[in-house]
């Protein structure tokens, strides 16, 4: 595995990736006045079993676990499912065997709100993920402060020190992280802030093409001690087994369950898809 060759060698990305990116510092800009409210808010939370702990518990074990999403939109797709109930989505899903719910929270692309996220962790029991175009520590506060049990961060939209950053916020503010990569070298990245869950995303974000190679390439490269998460371009059983083979332990999947006429059977036949346990040491 190839590591970083520099802290310099990071640029910012390009494509519909830089544009979230952007839009994403800017939203970040706008809110960061309220972080010492959400900090005091976070102090009033009820404690609990730690968010890290049942979040990589939710998704370790002998079978596939699935995080399925709630997504009413997006930029490769267009509208999936406008008037999507973000809460009840995400009990069907749990219906289905879902391990840990994502909710978007992006509101321009992929029609999100952090009021969605706040109303599906109120309503499941299980992990509940935050996915956004993620940076800056207010963000996660945010997340915290709604529910959320983790938090997707984007090593290609992070620079080494925002990522660094980012890292420390989570373990602050006592949220999880799902830590995307998109080849070795990102994952080098993530192994160097000591991400325990790294997602592998078939999608290049910047140009929005699937190749559904990459998952199954990458992630025989994740140390056994880590979660291994498979992302984007599946939609039946057939098209995750290469990953469960590689060693996946989980599957992210958003369009074809947000999708679905019968979200409890969408999720349901991607459930209990054995993985392999010798591909990772």
């Amino acid at each position: 595995m190839q590591a970083l060759s520099s802290r310099h060698s990071w640029t910012f990305p390009t494509g519909t990736l830089g544009e979230l990116t952007r839009a994403a510092h800017d939203r970040a800009e706008r809110v960061r006045h309220t972080l010492p409210d959400l900090r005091r808010a976070c102090q009033d939370l009820p404690s609990g079993p730690s968010s890290v702990e049942a979040f990589t518990a939710a998704l370790r074990g002998p079978f596939l676990r699935v995080i399925a999403e709630v997504k009413r939109a997006s930029p490769s797709k267009g509208t999936i499912n406008a008037h999507l109930d973000a809460a009840q989505q995400a009990v069907r899903y749990v219906a289905g065997g879902a391990a840990a719910i994502s909710v978007l929270t992006e509101p321009t692309r992929f029609g999100g709100s952090l009021d969605d996220l706040a109303a599906v962790a109120a309503r499941v029991h299980v992990p509940v993920i935050r996915k956004d175009f993620l940076v800056h520590p207010v963000q996660l506060w945010e997340a915290r402060v709604c529910g959320a049990s983790a938090a997707l961060l984007i090593v290609r939209a992070l620079s080494p020190d925002e990522l660094v950053r980012l890292i420390e916020a989570a373990h602050e503010c006592g949220l999880a992280t799902l830590v995307e990569v998109r080849d070795e070298e990102e994952l080098a990245r993530a192994l160097a802030v000591g991400a325990p869950v790294i997602g592998v995303n078939n999608r290049n974000l910047e140009t929005l093409t699937i190749d559904p190679a990459t998952a199954p390439a990458v992630i025989p490269h994740i140390p056994a001690c880590c979660i291994a998460v498979a992302e984007s371009g599946m939609r039946i059983a057939h098209d995750v087994m290469a990953s469960a083979h590689a060693g996946a332990d989980a599957i992210l999947v958003g369009s074809a369950v947000s999708a679905a006429s019968d979200p409890v059977a969408a999720v349901a036949d991607l459930s209990g898809i054995p993985r392999s346990t010798t591909a990772r040491r």
